[in-house]
């Protein structure tokens, strides 16, 4: 971008615009907490192992009294806002303007449409208490990522980050340990262990529960 491509004029309107999503994602997401954000690809198609487990994990945690927070386009997202709604619980979606233009699901309660990334990503750390992430691609990292970055930094609440799916999950983490705490470390020691791996839907549950002071429901498996 050279010099020619800069409009001070138009940044002015662009602040606006950015104020305006934060506006009015504080008003509708203050309403939705206490709220579990869930992240994974949106090209997991529906009936597959992760899909279903999406969807299932979901519903057990509406019966725990908490909002299901995604992305709210297809995939892992839908199955997540799926199980919410199919639990008759609150389906938040947080939808995002992109060139390929990704539709809303058809299951959500509460929609919000971003423009910026940015903005889309300060709702989902600010109104969760725990975040799940299933396999997916590049946004999937990337959130799980920097919730890991704002937590080991304290510039958030210290809260669960529980990734689905050892099969997927642990070779990035023997990376992380492998390079990242190697001969020189560019992480501390305990930071690998502000994420939890497993395959277990009853684990998630557990953990969720006891971060947030939950107890077990009666249904719980």
């Amino acid at each position: 971008m050279d010099q020619s491509d800069i409009n001070p004029r138009e940044d002015v309107w662009r602040i606006f615009r950015i104020m305006a999503e934060f506006v009015e994602g504080f008003s509708a997401m203050s309403k939705v907490i206490p709220g579990v954000s869930i992240f994974g690809s949106a090209r997991t198609p529906a009936g597959t192992t992760y899909y279903e487990l999406a969807r299932q994990l979901a519903g057990m945690l509406v019966e725990d009294g908490f909002a299901i927070i995604t992305g709210g386009g297809p995939g892992i997202m839908e199955a997540a806002n799926r199980g919410a709604k199919e639990a008759d619980g609150v389906s938040v979606g947080l939808n995002i303007d992109l060139p390929h233009e990704q539709a809303a699901n058809a299951y959500l309660t509460v929609s919000l449409d971003f423009k910026y990334f940015f903005c889309r990503k300060v709702m989902f750390a600010k109104y969760a208490t725990a975040l799940v992430c299933f396999p997916g691609g590049f946004g999937t990292l990337d959130e799980f990522f920097e919730t890991i970055t704002l937590v080991q930094t304290q510039k958030i609440a210290c809260m669960p980050i529980v990734l689905v799916g050892s099969e997927f999950w642990s070779p990035l983490l023997d990376w992380v340990r492998t390079h990242q705490l190697g001969e020189q470390p560019y992480i501390s020691p305990g930071d690998i262990d502000l994420c939890q791996v497993t395959d277990s839907l009853a684990d998630v549950r557990r953990i969720v529960q006891e971060a947030s002071h939950v107890g077990p429901t009666e249904s719980q498996p």
